[in-house]
């Protein structure tokens, strides 16, 4: 069957070029330009739209994410369509995905596999920590969807924190979509002026608890500074127990990002990169050292990219209050 669908894909890939570039064109001009006028990050419309990807090639169950993206404003399934469709029917031929999206061995990861190897790698952690926690804390949620799906659990309270303006879009298509959200807590933050544990606990957040913390796709946005004071924040404040899972990206990912039509993409949407580690050689010691400098203990951890000769791209990495 895979060179039965080699030979129907390879056509269907050539006659859909002119289809793709429109494909590509449409997501681009909603991922970027509407983002933007609703105020939203356009990093977590990438994140969705492979989420939802990985959803229609069978990688990923995740019917909550395919929901909120067909009622999201700010990209465009169709496009993505006109751009997947070859790899989709060679994918329904075969029964295997092919070139896009993958799932490479651990460490062999490119640049274009980590959207996908990360949501695994978090996904796995989650799956095991969920079971021994009380309260599943998203902090710069976005659209994240873990609230709304398989990680749904009985005696867990979920919340998720964002800028208001983020927030309260979320909020609006959730209803659009008619995906049902009276099980999480919202809690909008200004984080240049509020500070989150006040917030969460007006929320209905118990210290006493032992809590997950899921910080994915956020630290490289922040200060080094910013970063240590929100870690210090939990060292301090959440249960003896809890676990943050967060994702810290090295130097060389940083400056494959520092491309020209990536930066500008970024600067319009007022984003910047600006947290990363050196990771380049003893990568494992590096991490460990910044983690525990911070009086936590590292757990379970992945490299993606680790195999390639310069280091890895980014590492997942489970952090303990011990």
């Amino acid at each position: 069957m895979s060179i039965l669908s080699l030979f129907i894909y390879v056509p269907l890939q050539v006659a859909f070029i002119p289809f793709a570039v429109l494909g590509v064109m449409l997501v681009a001009y909603k991922q970027i330009v509407v983002s933007k006028k609703v105020g939203v990050s356009q990093t977590a419309v990438e994140i969705i739209n492979a989420r939802w990807t990985m959803h229609i090639f069978s990688m990923r169950d995740d019917d909550a994410t395919a929901k909120l993206a067909a009622a999201l404003p700010n990209t465009s399934l169709f496009g993505l369509w006109l751009v997947l469709f070859p790899l989709w029917v060679k994918f329904k031929i075969s029964g295997s995905p092919f070139l896009y999206p993958r799932r490479p061995e651990p460490g062999s990861e490119t640049l274009a596999d980590f959207i996908v190897a990360r949501t695994f790698y978090f996904d796995s952690i989650i799956e095991r920590e969920i079971r021994g926690v009380e309260q599943f804390v998203m902090m710069g949620a976005g659209y994240d969807m873990r609230a709304y799906g398989n990680f749904l659990r009985d005696g867990v309270t979920f919340f998720e924190i964002d800028q208001p303006s983020v927030q309260q879009h979320k909020r609006a298509v959730l209803d659009g979509a008619r995906i049902s959200s009276e099980h999480v807590n919202f809690v909008s933050v200004d984080f240049t002026k509020e500070n989150v544990f006040d917030k969460l606990i007006e929320s209905g957040y118990d210290l006493t608890k032992k809590t997950l913390f899921l910080w994915e796709g956020v630290t490289l946005y922040l200060s080094e500074t910013e970063v240590r004071k929100a870690i210090k924040e939990i060292r301090s404040k959440a249960a003896v127990g809890s676990i943050l899972l967060a994702d810290i990206y090295a130097d060389r990912m940083f400056k494959k990002f520092k491309s020209g039509a990536i930066t500008k993409t970024l600067e319009y949407t007022n984003e910047s990169i600006k947290f990363t580690l050196n990771l380049a050689t003893n990568y494992d010691e590096a991490l460990s050292e910044f983690i525990e400098s911070e009086s936590l203990s590292v757990g379970e951890t992945f490299f993606i990219g680790w195999k390639d000769e310069k280091g890895p791209l980014l590492a997942i990495v489970e952090m303990k209050c011990d």
